[in-house]
């Protein structure tokens, strides 16, 4: 074969590849077309705004959109797009999302078809994945940004379920959640840790050290109480006892401490007892999360 030959039939090639991918094109764009038909800005929910999103990013080949459109989520549609009889309801896309045609483990399998990874992968078998809980039940796909990444928004979503929590966070003793400077995703990851309660460190303390790093240690003299969890004094998600304390002191100090000295704080008759001052033990005992002090065994310096 000559080169001239040779040089008509790679350019013929080209173009027959260059038709395919153009033609592929276009049933991209015919298909994506044929659902926004109906589907356009007067449907009862906002459809097309899912064009402002990652997840529709025809030129980014890891999205389903790129190859599929619509149907790479909701699956080949072609039943639905079909006109039905005039006493039969029109045939539903294999996938809906938030609707009683698909169950909630479909669904959720189409989302984890790409979101298996980072800090979703231990949602299989977390207490979410248990409760049955579709990810559209928190998520919102169809608009450029989901409610959810926003903090004040993502506080509403969590506490429409968590009713206690809400009402916790607003006790006048509490973490700024509602006024959105931290959320709950700051603490727990939603979707799952090998931790209690979704934590997203391995324990309580070490949740809490993200932020109070001070209260760490190790120190000299420690508190067992403080190395041992948190919340044995703390009321995490909001008290009406400052600060974020589960009971005033002495009451709360007593709840462990019991003796002749601890008995002070109740009675009160004798005006040397350091308890008249607000009857508090952190009066005297102002390290109580432990001391550094050569003399600081009763955390008095």
């Amino acid at each position: 074969m000559n080169a001239t030959r040779q040089r008509s039939l790679c350019s013929a090639l080209v173009v027959a590849l260059l038709l395919l991918l153009i033609s592929a094109g276009g049933a991209l764009a015919r298909d994506m077309e044929s659902c926004t038909r109906c589907h356009d800005e007067t449907w009862e929910s906002p459809v097309l705004n899912i064009l402002q999103t990652p997840h529709a990013a025809m030129a980014d080949e890891r999205t389903p959109f790129a190859a599929n459109a619509c149907e790479g989520c909701h699956g080949d549609s072609g039943q639905h797009m079909k006109a039905p009889a005039d006493d039969e309801a029109r045939t539903p896309p294999p996938v809906t999302f938030g609707e009683e045609h698909t169950s909630v483990a479909k669904q959720n399998e189409t989302c984890l078809g790409c979101h298996d990874s980072g800090e979703r992968m231990h949602w299989r078998g977390s207490m979410h994945n248990f409760e049955e809980l579709a990810c559209v039940s928190c998520h919102t796909v169809h608009v450029p940004r989901d409610p959810i990444l926003d903090e004040r928004k993502q506080t509403e979503v969590c506490t429409s379920c968590h009713a206690r929590q809400k009402s916790e966070a607003l006790r006048p003793s509490a973490h700024p959640v509602q006024d959105g400077a931290m959320s709950c995703s700051n603490c727990h990851n939603p979707h799952g840790t090998l931790n209690e309660s979704l934590l997203r460190r391995s324990n309580v303390n070490e949740t809490c050290y993200d932020c109070h790093a001070e209260k760490r240690g190790p120190v000299l003299w420690e508190h067992a109480p403080v190395t041992e969890d948190c919340t044995t004094c703390h009321q995490p998600h909001g008290s009406i006892h400052q600060p974020m304390l589960k009971a005033r002191g002495p009451q709360l100090c007593q709840q462990c401490h019991l003796g002749t000295h601890s008995s002070a704080a109740f009675g009160g008759d004798s005006l040397d007892t350091p308890f008249m001052a607000g009857k508090n033990c952190l009066n005297c005992h102002v390290q109580v999360h432990g001391s550094n002090h050569p003399q600081g065994q009763t955390l008095r310096r």
